[in-house]
């Protein structure tokens, strides 16, 4: 099952640049024109390889040029890369135009991502779809790690010892959690204490997947498939955004509730006594190791427990 997972999260990442494996997905390109059909297909030849950042703008270049043919498929995987930052500069709002265009000649994934990145406005095309330029460049990883994260956190040091067959668990969360205003290191330290990276883990409580959702959480967020690891973590992601909203980003808050609920915590008026809860908040607290996290004032009304604080 664990390989099945990881063909779906290889998927959902790289078709951005075709099928990252042209032998076990064969692409189709029989109602595109014949110069799209030739930009795709060059495109396909790196589809694996878009971490590096000259291959990611190489076939973003071709992606460009066939979004400019109306191509819907090179729309959306061009949407992708702009999406995750591959071979160009994240940018949600481009991505989300992309998908827009293309959801809107009927391509059902764009569709889906366009819900997924949920923007207001998504009308700020690439330049290079809407004239004959070039795409920016991907600035140097180096560049922006000094710029962003001068420090390594303790979950970012845990992160680096992971087995290979866990790592693409932290680049799925680092990618998705902006786009919920999640700082992905808290999310990678939630993960780290409810699963170890397991996207199979099962509690005897019916907890499900990376983050653990339990059937209630997983209905209330949407979540179908709670064994599917991009479901789970924007599942896992979007309940944590409630949460900080509730508890007006009180980590350690937060972090009791996504445990033992947020109800048990109001009950507590804070941490609740449960040893369980209490070694967990601990343990994430840890890994995190901030108190604070910023949060959606109007998304849902306070806890009366920081209300109380306030």
């Amino acid at each position: 099952m664990l390989s099945s997972i990881k063909q779906s999260v290889a998927v959902f990442f790289w078709l951005a640049a075709g099928a990252a494996n042209a032998a076990s997905m064969p692409a189709d390109y029989s109602e595109e024109s014949p110069k799209v059909r030739e930009l795709l297909t060059q495109a396909d030849v790196l589809a694996g390889e878009l971490d590096d950042p000259d291959k990611g703008w190489s076939v973003a270049k071709l992606y460009c040029t066939a979004s400019r043919l109306g191509s819907a498929e090179a729309q959306y995987r061009l949407g992708m890369q702009y999406a995750f930052g591959k071979g160009v500069p994240e940018n949600r709002e481009q991505a989300a135009a992309l998908f827009q265009v293309a959801a809107h000649q009927g391509h059902f994934q764009a569709q889906n991502m366009l819900e997924t990145i949920n923007l207001q406005q998504a009308d700020k095309l690439p330049q290079c779809v809407l004239a004959e330029v070039l795409p920016e460049k991907l600035p140097p990883r180096s560049s922006i790690r000094s710029e962003l994260e001068p420090e390594i956190t303790r979950i970012e040091r845990y992160v680096e010892t992971l087995p290979k067959s866990r790592r693409w668990v932290v680049e799925m969360v680092r990618s998705l959690s902006d786009w919920y205003g999640i700082d992905p290191n808290f999310a990678l330290s939630v993960i780290a204490v409810e699963s170890n990276f397991s996207p199979e883990a099962l509690s005897n409580k019916d907890a499900m997947g990376l983050m653990q959702l339990i059937p209630a959480t997983a209905e209330r967020f949407n979540v179908k498939n709670a064994f599917d690891a991009t479901q789970n973590i924007k599942g896992g992601l979007k309940y944590l955004r409630w949460l900080l909203s509730y508890f007006k980003g009180d980590v350690q808050l937060v972090a009791a509730a996504y445990n033992a609920g947020e109800r048990a915590v109001d009950r507590y008026k804070g941490v609740p006594p449960y040893p369980e809860t209490r070694n967990y908040v601990k343990r994430v607290m840890e890994f995190y190791q901030r108190a604070s996290h910023p949060y959606e004032e109007n998304l849902v009304m306070p806890s009366p427990v920081v209300l109380k604080k306030g």
